[in-house]
């Protein structure tokens, strides 16, 4: 093979690889923005499952980036595990588009289409049209690719030497090994089949010789959504599991048909002049058969996926992010990552919340029964609410910085208030606990009287946040009105407290320097109300512009 084939061989593998980038990139684009709406109307149907999943593979033209997001979705709360595995399930189909298109032979016409695509990128000014210029562009450029690839491979076939190797691919172990790892290094099943399909073309391998290494690809592809996972939750963990084992299973399954039936003579014969549309249909059928053998005990292999990775108690002393997943940033696919980063915001604003309602709590019955192990356990506590709410900014930060679209930046701005309003709170409540832990030092207490009125104010402020507490978006409802009526009883019944203490000062009752810590605790207590109310106003607002997302997807 000479030093020219090689040069050609590459480009057009460069070409192909950045054909196919440049096209899924574009379809993301296009299309990015409408996938949390199509998830959303993700139920546990299984079938819708493995439609949607189909659907979205197909249209952003890479399983990688369905699993990807799948797994973010998971960790992140907005999809459960069952559903996750119905939509996996059907990537794995829709990824096998791809092999189909490139089994068309529309190689003379590639540089016309190519054309197409880049002229609606340079003459037209428009961010729409951008899109699908480079849908066109790259699907054009990909096809050039695979042209030049082809023609390049054709010294292949009377080099004893590669068809020696290629004879090896047969070994179903070799085969596998060799699909797998390509596939893992390249990180997509979809670019590693098309090279697959143009060395077909160039006469260089028949499906008997390919067949293995394709199955082998599929097991490869999963190395994406490993990666994915690294630092997410366990759930998400589980989810690359289900994807590993779909492949494994799908493969073992293969390999066995292919042993007892002569499998790859069959889909010789539906396309007999055709390697490379019989490499697309190999590759297509496995990942139906698969999905359908499979579909009816999809809630086994969510029980399995426990067995392998069961849960593990955590540490109450360990500070670490419950539902914020910082590795939404760091990978390619950044389709859903908007729908990611609100679901995880909320739910660990709303971990942070049950946190600051327990030190609220818990700074009442120290000033009732000063304990210091008590008072130890709500610092330490503290501690943990500063680490989620400088967390929360760096996340926040983070999201606004990947230039998401507008009203999705609003969103996250109003979680950041929400974090800033819970930190006060939090700084409230460690107020509270060292005010009691003077009157202990100084041997000092509050009068029964004193204490009651306390007691009812830390009431009136824990209805308040219990009443933040919501599982998800469409509990926003009224929220403001509820936590306003609580807030202005709490004023009221401030002001009404603090004539009682002047009247029990007057009376000698108290001593002057307990009036001014009582005064202190009440003055906490009614800041607390004011920040509950600046959190329910927030999740008003959030109610809001997600209402106006919902409709512009209507």
């Amino acid at each position: 093979m000479e030093l020219s084939n090689i040069f050609a061989m590459l480009g057009g593998l460069a070409l192909f690889l950045y054909g196919m980038t440049m096209m899924s990139n574009g379809l993301e684009v296009a299309a990015g923005n409408k996938m949390k709406s199509i998830l959303e109307k993700l139920t546990s149907n299984r079938f819708l499952g493995v439609g949607v999943g189909a659907l979205i593979t197909a249209i952003i033209q890479s399983s990688s980036a369905t699993t990807v997001m799948t797994v973010g979705f998971v960790n992140s709360g907005l999809m459960n595990l069952e559903s996750a595995v119905w939509v996996i399930m059907g990537a794995n189909i829709g990824t096998t588009i791809t092999g189909q298109l490139v089994a068309i032979d529309i190689s003379a016409w590639a540089p016309v289409i190519a054309f197409v695509g880049v002229a609606l990128i340079a003459f037209f000014k428009s961010a729409k049209l951008d899109a699908y210029g480079g849908i066109i562009a790259g699907l054009g450029i990909l096809f050039m690719g695979m042209d030049m690839m082809s023609s390049a491979m054709v010294p292949l076939r009377t080099m004893p030497e590669f068809v020696s190797l290629i004879t090896k691919f047969e070994n179903p172990f070799i085969g596998i090994a060799v699909g797998a790892l390509f596939t893992a290094v390249i990180q997509s099943s979809s670019a590693s089949v098309g090279i697959l399909q143009a060395l077909a073309r160039s006469g260089v391998m028949t499906l008997p010789s390919a067949i293995y290494v394709l199955f082998g690809q599929n097991i490869g592809t999963c190395i994406t959504s490993v990666i994915a996972s690294i630092g997410t939750n366990r759930n998400a963990k589980r989810t690359t599991i289900i994807h590993l084992m779909f492949n494994i299973i799908g493969t073992i399954l293969f390999v066995a048909i292919s042993f007892l039936f002569p499998f790859a003579s069959l889909m010789e014969s539906l396309t007999p002049s055709n390697v490379t549309a019989q490499i697309a249909n190999t590759h297509t059928v496995f990942n139906i058969v698969t999905t359908l053998l499979l579909l009816p005990i999809g809630h086994q292999l969510v029980k399995l996926t426990y067995l392998i990775l069961p849960e593990k108690e955590d540490s109450e002393d360990e500070m670490k992010l419950k539902y914020l997943d910082f590795h939404i940033f760091t990978n390619d696919y950044h389709v859903g990552t908007s729908a990611i980063a609100n679901t995880q915001l909320f739910n660990e604003t709303q971990n942070m919340l049950k946190m600051t309602i327990h030190n609220v709590q818990k700074s009442f019955e120290l000033v009732k029964n000063y304990k210091e192990s008590q008072f130890d356990k709500l610092m330490k506590k503290e501690e943990y609410i500063n680490y989620l709410n400088k967390k929360i900014v760096e996340f926040t930060t983070l999201v606004i910085s990947n230039e998401l679209p507008l009203e999705n930046n609003q969103t996250i701005g109003l979680f950041l208030k929400v974090s800033a309003d819970l930190e006060r709170i939090g700084d409230h409540a460690v107020n509270i606990a060292q005010r009691a832990k003077t009157l202990h030092e100084n041997k000092s207490h509050f009068s029964e009287e004193a204490v009651d009125e306390i007691s009812i104010m830390s009431s009136l402020c824990t209805n308040i946040l219990n009443e933040l507490k919501i599982e998800n978006y469409n509990e926003f409802h009224e929220i403001v009105d509820k936590v306003d009526i609580i807030e202005e009883s709490i004023d009221k019944t401030n002001h009404q407290f603090s004539v009682n203490q002047l009247k029990r000062l007057k009376d000698k009752k108290c001593s002057t320097e307990n009036s001014v810590v009582f005064t202190k605790i009440l003055t906490d207590f009614e800041r607390i109300g004011d920040h509950g109310l600046n959190i329910a106003v927030s999740f008003s607002r959030l109610k809001k512009i997600l209402a106006t997302m919902k409709m512009s997807h209507v």
